[in-house]
């Protein structure tokens, strides 16, 4: 494992971790820099114009939803959306579009999930589908040689792997029950409102990253 670099463990000290046992960690937003209107601009160039009336950080229709619980295959899902281009647009222009909201990774972000890591036991819990984490994971393995995040973590929840997704209580109780982790002795990290409200319901400890603020400033000053 990477040796934890003293600015990054000096951080860290300033921080009461001792309030919680575990830490469960959004994706997109929280660690991977995201910018859904990028997606939004791809498919407008596309030909699609109401883009953003299907596909919104805050709310998703029948076909996203079905896609990031894995309920359709990734061709099922290019398929659906090609009905509403012309002939002219290829599979590769929507896996283009659909993937320009992934933006990058700041290297500190993996300094934390490492620290956090030998501190705390730590989760990803991320609403996301094949085309997304399999972009992410060619970026991930040409900017830091990793094939995947899920080193960094006790265990990796993805919905399109498990077939739930936020902001439904189930995937949050799913969580919590396959690993035995008390709600008040966990914290959840999320850039979504209702993702955060849902998981105060089960009395989860929660921080919602707004602002531009990221996980580096969260454990910072």
């Amino acid at each position: 494992m990477q040796q934890i670099n003293k600015p990054i463990l000096a951080i860290f000290m300033e921080i009461d971790l001792n309030r919680y046992k575990n830490i469960i960690f959004d994706l997109g937003g929280v660690i991977l820099n995201i910018d859904y209107d990028l997606s939004v601009q791809a498919f407008r160039k596309l030909g699609l114009d109401n883009f953003q009336e299907h596909f919104s950080q805050a709310q998703q229709k029948h076909l996203f939803d079905q896609y990031e619980k894995g309920l359709i295959t990734s061709d099922e899902f290019r398929a659906e959306l090609l009905k509403h281009f012309d002939e002219t647009v290829s599979v590769a222009d929507i896996d283009n579009a659909w993937n320009a909201l992934l933006l990058d990774l700041p290297e500190e972000r993996l300094d934390v999930l490492r620290f956090a890591k030998n501190t705390h036991r730590t989760f990803l819990l991320s609403n996301t589908n094949e085309i997304h984490i399999d972009e992410f994971n060619r970026y991930l393995k040409r900017e830091f040689d990793l094939n995947n995040l899920k080193s960094f973590f006790e265990k990796a929840y993805l919905s399109y792997e498990i077939g739930m997704r936020k902001p439904d209580q189930e995937i949050f109780q799913f969580v919590l029950d396959q690993n035995g982790l008390l709600p008040e002795e966990t914290l959840f990290i999320d850039d979504s409102k209702q993702h955060i409200d849902a998981a105060q319901i089960l009395g989860i400890n929660t921080h919602w990253l707004t602002n531009g603020k990221t996980i580096v400033d969260l454990f910072g000053k």
